[in-house]
């Protein structure tokens, strides 16, 4: 299927790795050009290499702290000024630490916030004027299942992120129609992320060891088994496209089916 982002241009945050790499990936396939930014220079060398070999389009690799609205002003101008302007912002970000909320200290709640909303807020307002100067732009935003319900042990995602999905809302309003402003919010998929969970679950002694931890991520999920990144990357993909033209201020979940919710 031709999605029409052939020329265009897409910044993906934290995008050197995990979802956000798999977004961009898509992206890039699709034939836009992509800029991705991360703090890992093996990670952003690899995530380079990696989309030219994906695309035909330009890329560009930058490092940036999405915590640090400085850095990601910069790599908003960076971008424009490479490709001459911008179609398609996707953020994403790591997710916090894991654990109960006893464990964790007034800190991590601010950390997480700034990790999770913040970065959204500064990039989209970064972004808005470029996006707005075209004939047409569009926003992602790579979430969680969490927004809709809570998963154990996540305390700081299922109580910040839920923020994002209130900001998708408002400036999908606000933006329209020039601009669309979207959610994915994914389950598990076979990230590094789901690794780290694991790994962390298997130190406070929830899993005896990481076979079966990473068992329990796919237990409950109706397709049987957790996502693979691209499957993430490419409904990214097609939400920037004009194929899905008609949709704005949509969460859409790509889980498997795991949600309950209604």
């Amino acid at each position: 299927m031709d999605l029409g982002l052939e020329g265009t241009t897409a910044l993906v945050t934290a995008g050197s790795s995990g979802l956000g790499l798999a977004a961009a990936e898509s992206l890039a396939t699709a034939g836009a050009n992509v800029a991705v930014c991360g703090q890992t220079n093996a990670h952003l060398s690899e995530a380079e290499r990696t989309l030219r070999e994906t695309g035909e389009g330009g890329v560009i690799a930058l490092e940036a702290d999405i915590t640090d609205r400085g850095a990601i002003e910069e790599f908003v101008d960076a971008t424009v000024e490479r490709f001459g302007g911008l179609d398609h912002v996707v953020t994403s970000a790591g997710g916090p630490p894991s654990g109960p909320f006893l464990e964790m200290s007034d800190r991590d709640f601010y950390d997480a916030y700034d990790l999770l909303v913040m970065s959204v807020v500064w990039t989209t307002r970064a972004a808005h004027p470029h996006l707005a100067a075209g004939s047409g732009g569009s926003i992602v935003n790579i979430t969680s299942r969490s927004v809709k319900e809570v998963i154990d042990g996540l305390v700081l995602s299922n109580a910040v992120r839920r923020a994002v999905i209130g900001l998708m809302k408002t400036q999908a309003d606000e933006f329209a129609p020039e601009i669309r402003v979207n959610a994915v919010l994914p389950g598990a998929h076979a990230t590094s992320r789901i690794t780290d969970l694991v790994d962390q679950g298997v130190e406070r002694g929830d899993h005896p060891d990481r076979e079966t931890g990473l068992a329990t991520w796919a237990e409950g999920v109706p397709t049987g088994r957790v996502g693979e990144p691209e499957e993430l990357g490419d409904a990214v993909a097609w939400l920037c496209s004009e194929a899905a033209s008609y949709l704005t201020g949509v969460a859409l979940p790509v889980d498997g089916g795991a949600s309950r919710s209604v």
